[in-house]
């Protein structure tokens, strides 16, 4: 069952400035299952975060369609319903969080919802679990490490319990740390929860874990599939100014030289163990 259908969405900015009348998204069309973890991926300017703003109706298509569980977001009517289904993480997180403690920062939302006090602290103790900050809970945000804070971000919005979370580069602005961190998390929930997760990323690596691979560039869908049959098409990518996964790009020039591989790995491991292959024939 497709959760998210967005089907040929074109949509360009009204604003009196540089963007107005340009297409930001040109005929874009694509599915999401519910369950699914699914990646976007693609260059700066790309779109991608416009796509990611029309997910949960903070922006509607200029002409198409977006559907999120049957429910057309371009009807006023439901963009409550619709915005309680998908949760949106921003890339900073310092501009999701408006409390002073992180318990109170992850109450904000199920108290805009109307939700009771009990339910609010039940619900509140269990993002925090579920994130692994549950010891973090009585501290003030700003003390908190990048990585810390992003998930303090997504616990606020796992606590208004949606159906989905749209994360937007949710690790570009962390260390190595924090985005381990936060990459852990994301499929955690989508795993054990069965939470509906749709990743926008420009770092290859984030993708290779994902169900389905979207890639775009400028304003159009340029490819999709599963990681390997995306990052597979590598001379495709390097066209469009896009990388491939370390592992991928040294196999493929290994291939051009002649060794003989019978796939393109998207990891270090799964490389590693190919070339050993390679060796012992």
């Amino acid at each position: 069952m497709n959760f998210i259908s967005v089907q040929n969405v074109t949509f360009k900015y009204d604003s009196q400035d540089e963007t107005e009348g340009k297409l930001v998204l040109n005929d874009i069309s694509f599915e999401v299952k519910k369950g699914a973890f699914v990646a976007l991926l693609g260059h700066n300017g790309s779109g991608k975060s416009t796509v990611a703003k029309h997910l949960n109706a903070m922006l509607t298509p200029t002409s198409g369609k977006v559907y999120i569980d049957g429910m057309d977001t371009s009807d006023d009517k439901l963009t409550y319903d619709i915005r309680r289904r998908v949760g949106l993480v921003l890339q900073n997180p310092d501009n999701q969080i408006v409390a002073s403690i992180v318990e109170e920062d992850v109450a904000f939302g199920p108290e805009n919802l109307g939700i009771p006090s009990d339910e609010i602290r039940r619900r509140v103790d269990e993002a925090l679990k579920a994130v692994d900050m549950y010891d973090h809970r009585l501290k003030a945000p700003y003390k908190l490490s990048g990585g810390q804070k992003q998930r303090v971000a997504i616990a606020g919005i796992i606590a208004m319990q949606p159906d989905c979370i749209v994360l937007d580069e949710p690790t570009a602005m962390l260390d190595p740390k924090g985005r381990e961190e936060v990459l852990y998390t994301i499929h955690k929930l989508n795993k054990e929860q069965g939470i509906t997760v749709v990743m926008i990323t420009h770092y290859m690596e984030e993708a290779v874990t994902a169900d389905r691979v979207y890639v775009m560039d400028n304003g159009r869908m340029l490819t999709s599939g599963t990681p390997q049959e995306v990052f597979s098409q590598v001379e495709l990518m390097k066209k469009h100014r896009l990388d491939v996964p370390q592992a991928t790009e040294l196999c493929h020039k290994l291939r051009a030289c002649g060794v003989e591989l019978d796939r393109l790995p998207l990891d270090r491991e799964e490389c590693t163990s190919m070339l050993k292959e390679v060796l012992l024939r």
